[in-house]
């Protein structure tokens, strides 16, 4: 019963945020298809969404579930550093070299 209270505060909690009032079209982004010019350019909020969904994308399923922000943080100043010296990339092109 916990687990599904926890679940439940967690969907409100989105869908109360600040996310939820984007338009529908916007909510979805293929990484597939985002160079790495537009991922910088995309703003502060989308680049932390995006970085934190690259660390869990590159985490090895028996990883334990913990989220190391020194970690994420390095990561992401070699992601920047990377996309800020091959533009034309693809951001998943990038983040496999950097983060694998």
């Amino acid at each position: 019963m916990k687990t599904i209270s926890a679940i439940l505060v967690a969907i409100s909690l989105v869908a109360a945020s600040p996310v939820a009032s984007v338009p529908a079209a916007a909510q979805k982004l293929d990484l597939s298809t985002v160079s790495c010019k537009q991922f910088l350019d995309s703003g502060e909020r989308t680049i932390s969404m995006v970085l934190m969904w690259l660390a869990g994308f590159f985490t090895d399923e028996d990883d334990p579930p913990i989220v190391d922000f020194d970690k994420l943080k390095v990561d992401a100043g070699k992601l920047g550093d990377y996309c800020r010296k091959n533009p034309t990339t693809n951001l998943m092109t990038a983040a496999e070299e950097i983060l694998q």
